[in-house]
């Protein structure tokens, strides 16, 4: 192999590490929930029209927010965290904590607010969440949790909307 290979090989190598980090961070290339219907559909113009386009990234197309961006984690009043797509209520406060991991996340859903689908992608199996109204994409479940669930919802805040309660 010569020089110039070399230089060819690392520099493909590079592109296609670029293209994952890529790939992780704006998501698949198909809609969220493609395979289920949900009471809430919309266009995908019409989707864009309302959501920003970080909260489509997310909500559509199963992106991933950056780590430690959202004004959320940092959000500690008492309210409600509803999807940024429908409106639906989706997380308590009661149930929001720090889990270090630069996303905000709960150890529970409010009853019927979610779905739940297998998420294979990146070479290993997650459980992935969605909003269960509209389809859009919220983030991921593990079993790394506080009591009294042991899980953490790891959602992504661009697919939430703050709702502080009244008094």
């Amino acid at each position: 192999m010569n020089r110039r290979d070399l230089l060819l090989s690392g520099a493909a190598a590079i592109g296609v590490a670029a293209g994952a980090a890529v790939l992780l961070r704006m998501g698949r290339p198909q809609d969220a929930g493609a395979a289920e219907t949900f009471e809430v559909t919309k266009t995908e113009a019409e989707w864009r029209a309302v959501l920003s386009d970080a909260a489509f990234n997310v909500l559509r197309k199963e992106g991933t927010e950056y780590p430690g961006t959202s004004p959320l984690l940092n959000e500690h009043r008492k309210g409600i965290f509803v999807c940024a797509g429908c409106d639906l209520p989706l997380y308590s406060s009661e149930t929001k904590f720090d889990s270090g991991t630069g996303w905000p996340s709960f150890w529970q859903e409010i009853p019927n607010a979610v779905g739940k689908t297998v998420d294979r992608s990146l070479g290993m199996t997650r459980t992935e969440v969605h909003c269960r109204r509209c389809g859009g994409h919220l983030g991921h479940v593990f079993d790394d949790g506080p009591p009294p669930t042991g899980l953490r919802h790891c959602i992504n805040g661009v697919a939430l909307t703050f709702k502080p309660a009244t008094a």
